[in-house]
């Protein structure tokens, strides 16, 4: 069976946001074009960023797909840790805050911000289920 290897941006057991790879099944479709499952989704929605946006450190509100559709994005973390996604390039923003937490800016959540000259646009589709 053939596998996609994206990556997750998760909150671990310590409430610190991590990377990790994340696998992805491509078990139906045919020889000629591999298909994961069909994914439950809650919706989609756009976004426009300027040259210029950046966010301070946050949680995700709820679990994501985030597709970088024009410009680069990076998405740091607290340890120094940071990846770049750009055009075509996706990953899964799962590191919503623990459950009974009181966010903490100095623990919890990544940052975001554009990189170079483009504006960024991305979709991002609701994970359900």
């Amino acid at each position: 069976m053939t596998t996609l290897t994206l990556t997750e941006l998760y909150t671990a057991d310590d409430g610190h946001a991590r990377f990790r790879d994340l696998p992805v099944a491509l078990s139906e479709g045919s020889p000629a074009a591999r298909l994961s499952r069909w994914m439950a989704s809650g919706g989609c929605q756009f976004r426009h960023s300027p040259v210029g946006f950046a966010s301070d450190f946050h949680c995700t509100g709820t679990p994501q797909w985030l597709v970088v559709l024009q410009g680069r994005m990076e998405i740091g973390l607290r340890d120094g840790t940071a990846r770049v996604f750009g055009p075509g390039e996706c990953f899964y923003s799962n590191d919503t805050l623990p459950a009974g937490a009181r966010f903490d800016p100095a623990v919890h959540g990544h940052r975001s911000r554009l990189l170079g000259d483009d504006p960024l646009v991305t979709l991002f589709v609701r994970a359900t289920g």
